[in-house]
């Protein structure tokens, strides 16, 4: 199933199988109510020309299968988020790989959390995370652990949802010293959170659309997007198939903000 996970639709319920998660799979659920939707799924929208010269990234998981590194970086990819884990039991099992690989290329690298708030708090999620990948050091190579969160509410009220995610959020800054970024979708967020602005002082926002528009839509709550998914259907050397590709609000030195904590 290798480079197909991002294209695969979700069943007709919703309904994302234990273990398949991964960023991206809830989106078109997440989009379907927003007519204004401006998604375009022609491969790889490239924003690499664009004049504020954004840095560029890409995100797997095992979905890719095995990955050449070296060729990614050589490639012009400067950063990968990758997931590690999913629920409490769950470890992704080329998180290892990827993570050591793409730190010996030279690619600025972060873990991912798939979440599932309908099998356990939040507190117990983000210390499986932190205690399988997720955690973060100020080194110039880590970038901050990311919560995935996207695909139904998860039977959850606003307010339950909310909690659920500061549970996970307030975990993850007292076993890390940093707070969590999010990755969502406006429709999710504005949906399942009502557009709570929580976590905007906090959390960097890594936002999903997939669009060849010149930025994306945000989700209320959010000032301003860090990271933006602009498209599932990348592509790079050293990956075979589709990969979700990204963008830096910014160049190198945002970037290396980001990983370091300093802005």
């Amino acid at each position: 199933m290798s480079g197909t996970a991002s294209s695969t639709p979700l069943p007709s319920n919703g309904a994302i199988p234990p273990g398949m998660g991964y960023m991206g799979v809830g989106y078109v659920q997440d989009a379907k109510d927003f007519k204004a939707d401006t998604r375009r799924f022609s491969p790889d929208v490239k924003p690499d020309a664009n004049p504020l010269a954004n840095s560029v990234g890409v995100d797997v998981s095992s979905w890719q299968g095995g990955i050449n590194w070296s060729a990614v970086r050589g490639a012009g990819i400067e950063f990968a988020w990758m997931k590690a884990t999913e629920g409490t039991t769950y470890k992704d099992p080329t998180f290892g790989t990827n993570y050591r690989g793409a730190h010996n290329a030279g690619v600025i690298r972060g873990a991912y959390h798939f979440a599932r708030p309908d099998a356990s708090g939040g507190a117990a999620q983000a210390n499986h995370f932190v205690g399988n990948g997720g955690a973060w050091s100020r080194d110039n190579m880590t970038l901050p652990g990311v919560l995935d969160i996207e695909g139904s509410c998860y039977g959850k009220t606003r307010a339950a949802m909310r909690s659920w995610i500061l549970d996970f959020a307030d975990t993850y800054r007292a076993r890390t010293g940093r707070d969590v970024a999010v990755y969502t979708s406006a429709s999710w967020w504005d949906l399942c959170t009502g557009g709570w602005a929580g976590l905007s002082a906090r959390s960097p926002l890594w936002v999903a659309h997939w669009t060849s528009a010149g930025g994306p839509r945000i989700p209320s709550g959010f000032p301003f997007w860090t990271v933006w998914q602009y498209t599932a259907t990348g592509s790079v050397r050293g990956i075979s198939g589709y990969v979700d590709r990204d963008r830096i609000s910014g160049g190198r030195s945002r970037l290396l903000a980001l990983a370091n904590n300093t802005a």
